[in-house]
């Protein structure tokens, strides 16, 4: 496995971003890559790709130094581990409303002694073969990056216990607070910028950075989101999606040129 800078400068504290891809495409992946951004997030849950999709959009982002982290469409252990195995530097874990929720995620990501993850050094994050399969477990669970993500009300109330976990800062690298998700739970679904949403974020923000975690969440539309989400704490920011960047750079081109017939 390659050095997973992704991981590296959460620890050191800096400011990433990086888009959500539903898009299922290598090409498409190659692309945002090549332009510079730390990470993609290549997104099983809204997104149609399969495994074998995924391996593939993995491949394209890494051969650009780009960190490749799937999102999973659920705590699932298989799931968490066909991802894992096929080379991804990391996975995001959603639905997590409760400690044991986010007990069964580090259980399924991590190696003994941290967890319970399948072992099998003969994939492609273990290289396929023999020669490292003693360090691989060992290698991986200081390589591979868990972000759970909460989204729901029940999670956001729950967060003070799970942020008791044992070891968390060990298992876990960030927390990500689904805003749009958090939205709808709140009473004012896609309203990401209503008060009660913000100041549901800030708080959180502020305790997960005070237990030594990365914080991450929101999706940046603009100059504006990003200094506010920066100025309180978010360390890991998402853009916009592919697929809405996209339909919005093709939209502003063709009424701009069909304005002029």
């Amino acid at each position: 496995m390659r050095k997973n800078n992704f991981k590296r400068m959460l620890k050191e504290g800096k400011i990433i971003f990086g888009p959500w891809c539903v898009v299922p495409s290598s090409s498409v992946i190659n692309i945002i890559a090549s332009t510079g951004v730390d990470f993609v997030i290549i997104d099983m849950e809204h997104g149609p790709q399969n495994f074998e999709t995924v391996e593939n959009m993995i491949r394209a982002a890494e051969v650009e130094g780009c960190a490749p982290i799937v999102r999973v469409a659920m705590n699932d252990e298989e799931k968490i581990l066909h991802s894992l195995d096929l080379g991804a530097y990391g996975v995001i874990v959603p639905h997590i409303e409760s400690r044991t929720d986010a007990e069964r995620a580090i259980s399924y990501a991590k190696y003994y002694p941290l967890g319970s993850r399948g072992f099998s050094p003969f994939t492609r994050a273990g290289g396929y073969s023999l020669r490292n399969v003693n360090e691989h477990a060992v290698e991986q669970n200081e390589q591979t990056v868990l972000i759970l993500l909460l989204e729901g009300k029940e999670g956001v109330e729950n967060l003070d216990e799970i942020l008791t976990i044992e070891g968390l800062e060990e298992k876990v690298d960030g927390i990500y607070i689904g805003a749009y998700d958090l939205s709808q739970a709140i009473g004012v679904p896609g309203q990401v910028d209503h008060p009660e949403v913000k100041r549901t974020l800030e708080v959180c923000i502020r305790k997960i950075r005070e237990r030594g975690l990365a914080a991450g969440g929101h999706v940046a539309k603009n100059e504006d989101d990003i200094k506010w989400m920066t100025k309180m704490g978010m360390q890991f920011i998402t853009l916009m999606p592919d697929c809405t960047i996209l339909f919005h750079a093709f939209e502003f081109f063709y009424h701009r040129f069909s304005a002029e017939k």
